[in-house]
């Protein structure tokens, strides 16, 4: 049996979309101070448990921010993956969260299958994140990466790694997932 892989899943700390209930509308937007001091609570609670070897991020504003924060904890750089960017809500862009209740297709069916016009379902969010973090998983192996990203990502890999979408939620800004790899197989390890 190798040695356990252990990929540190962070969602970003809070942004001004997350502050103001809004979509976001640009890659831009940054944390706001609050998000900020929660990527630093992050970076204490990760240090508890794990010296990370890596830091991988999306390249949207508060997830760079919020990696830059935990990074800097260890000594370590930032390295960007586009693939870990936020699901596009397409139309929805800049809108309130409540405004996507007035599409009937939200309704039809699963969440993860709904496709907002001009964007991307969870579905087509796993079918770029999953390769990206079977990739990072056996790149030093061994060791402990962690992966900031966003809350549609996050269900995404929750989903890949559960082996089913059913019963997931997002995970709250600055929230912690570990999911350790062994051997070709993941296993939910800690959420925090």
């Amino acid at each position: 049996m190798s040695c356990p892989t252990h990929l540190i899943l962070v969602r970003h700390g809070e942004s001004e979309g997350n502050r103001d209930r809004t979509f976001t509308q640009s890659p831009a937007v940054p944390l706001t101070p609050l998000g900020r001091e929660q990527a630093g609570q992050a970076a204490v609670l990760i240090a508890k448990q794990f010296v990370p070897r890596r830091v991988v991020a999306s390249p949207f504003a508060r997830a760079r921010e919020t990696a830059e924060i935990v990074a800097a904890a260890f000594g370590l750089e930032v390295e960007l993956e586009a693939a870990l960017r936020e699901q596009s809500f397409g139309v929805f862009a800049g809108q309130p969260y409540e405004a996507l209740l007035g599409d009937a297709a939200y309704h039809e069916g699963p969440r993860w299958q709904w496709r907002p016009p001009g964007g991307e379902s969870l579905i087509d969010v796993s079918a770029r994140v999953v390769p990206a973090f079977e990739r990072l998983a056996r790149e030093r192996a061994g060791g402990a990466t962690v992966i900031v990203s966003h809350g549609g990502v996050m269900l995404a890999l929750g989903a890949f790694v559960a082996g089913s979408w059913d019963g997931l939620s997002v995970t709250p800004n600055a929230g912690v997932v570990v999911v350790e790899y062994v051997d070709g197989r993941y296993t939910l390890q800690m959420l925090a």
